[in-house]
């Protein structure tokens, strides 16, 4: 059973990098995401903090057992300023972030080795600027169960020491008897185990969170 459960990222922004090379001014940025939706609007934000800047360009990654990542080079040469900032992340094995540089044009073209090099080492001053933390991968399961039952299973919560995401009661159109439903989270590779205890529980659900 593959027992690698944890990754690492960012819980909060960077704070703004920057990196001077010719004249050139590569300004640093790295947030942390859990959706594709976030990025348009943390662009948006920038080119209104920098509405004169040439470029911004970034790569991002999102995902824990299934990964999704993209870059962009918006208008420099191809693959020297998206996949550079990419390498980055992958270089400080990060996942659940977007890292973007912002260029003002000093003047002098820098060449494909140098966009290259520039875009990697502002990258680089950036997220060496973040604070790095390790997350768990984790499975959500729902308990549920008749309210008469609630001890039983609030028992099992309190010895594995689970977290309750949520809670709540609901009435059963059968019954007219309360129903309780738990949102359990557990760590990746304890989850098979606390699984096997709840399902050997004689009136109690589980089932995993789609």
């Amino acid at each position: 059973m593959d027992t690698n459960d944890t990754y690492k990222t960012i819980i909060t922004p960077a704070k703004e990098t920057l990196f001077k090379e010719k004249g050139s001014k590569f300004y640093g940025y790295a947030y942390p995401i859990v959706s594709e939706n976030e990025v348009k609007p943390i662009i948006e934000n920038l080119r209104k903090v920098h509405p004169n800047a040439r470029h911004i360009c970034y790569a991002y990654q999102i995902g824990t057992e299934t990964i999704h990542y993209r870059t962009n080079d918006d208008g420099e040469p191809n693959n020297t300023a998206g996949i550079p900032i990419y390498g980055q992340i992958q270089s400080f094995e990060l996942t659940n972030i977007i890292v973007l540089v912002v260029r003002f044009f000093g003047g002098i073209k820098l060449g494909v080795g140098g966009l290259i090099s520039a875009y990697k080492t502002a990258a680089q001053i950036t997220l060496d600027s973040c604070e790095i933390i390790e997350k768990t991968i984790d499975t959500h399961y729902i308990l549920s169960f008749d309210y008469q039952n609630m001890n039983k299973a609030m028992r099992v919560i309190k010895e594995k020491k689970l977290d309750i995401i949520h809670q709540e009661m609901e009435i059963n159109p059968e019954t007219g008897l309360p129903i309780g439903k738990i949102e359990i989270k557990i760590r990746k590779k304890n989850a098979e185990i606390i699984f096997d205890i709840f399902n050997s529980l004689y009136e109690i659900n589980i089932q995993i969170k789609e």
